[in-house]
């Protein structure tokens, strides 16, 4: 798996704090890593982006973003706001495929969900995914509406033939639900995947090296952590 697609079920679900968790798993293991934003946006030049923040948390990697667009909007509809050239998915494909060649793993962290459009031609992070033939980490909320969203993306997953990694709990809350301890099990079903992680609520305002201590136990060992699917289903099961 020399490059992973990390894709969320929509914005704010906690895709960049659980790329930053791979990639400090990843690190731990003793891997090379490169984080790849495909189109960064909502961020000015002089502002760190979230390629940025990944290398905050996770330790020493190669940070790197396609393309940055001032409006926190879709990737072409900021572009085209801006008057500026949009990212297009071979330009990203492309660079990934470049820091393959220097790096153990790669993360290309898309912005916002699967199918978010980067340029007028409807290009998306789907596409970026079967350039490089790719599997695919789906991140998605815990809460009511989540089993929809992830069916939906995992649906248009297998349509295009792209490999669903897994899917990891973005934002696990410290005090969950009935409807977030039903989903731990109904997640795995809808999306035909293996659920591959929960990341704790707030984790991304811990501390580096606590973030860095604390990673791998927060995701399974295909995501080269330690974190027990099973046990944490019985453990949060209503």
């Amino acid at each position: 798996m020399p490059v992973l697609v990390i894709t969320g079920t929509g914005t704010e679900v906690g895709k960049t704090v659980t790329t930053a968790a791979v990639a400090a798993a990843a690190l731990a293991a003793g891997r090379s890593v490169a984080v790849l934003k495909a189109a960064q946006t909502g961020v000015r030049p002089n502002e760190r982006g979230d390629a940025d923040e990944v290398a905050r948390l996770a330790g020493p990697l190669t940070a790197a973003e396609t393309a940055r667009f001032p409006e926190p909007l879709a990737p072409g509809t900021a572009a085209r706001r801006a008057g500026m050239a949009p990212v297009h998915p071979r330009e990203v494909a492309d660079r990934a495929a470049k820091l393959a060649t220097e790096h153990d793993l790669v993360l290309v962290e898309g912005a916002g969900g699967l199918l978010v459009r980067f340029d007028a031609a409807g290009g998306t992070l789907a596409d970026v995914a079967g350039l490089l033939d790719a599997p695919v980490l789906v991140v998605a909320s815990p809460g009511l509406g989540t089993l929809n969203t992830t069916e939906l993306t995992a649906r248009e997953l297998r349509r295009r033939k792209l490999e669903l990694a897994g899917v990891v709990i973005g934002s696990w809350p410290d005090s969950p639900g009935l409807a977030a301890r039903c989903n731990v099990s109904d997640l795995s079903e809808v999306a035909g995947a293996p659920l591959l992680g929960a990341i704790p609520c707030g984790a991304g305002a811990l501390a580096p090296g606590d973030f860095r201590v604390a990673a791998p136990g927060w995701l399974a060992p295909r995501l080269d952590g330690t974190w027990d699917a099973e046990a944490f289903r019985v453990r949060v099961a209503p």
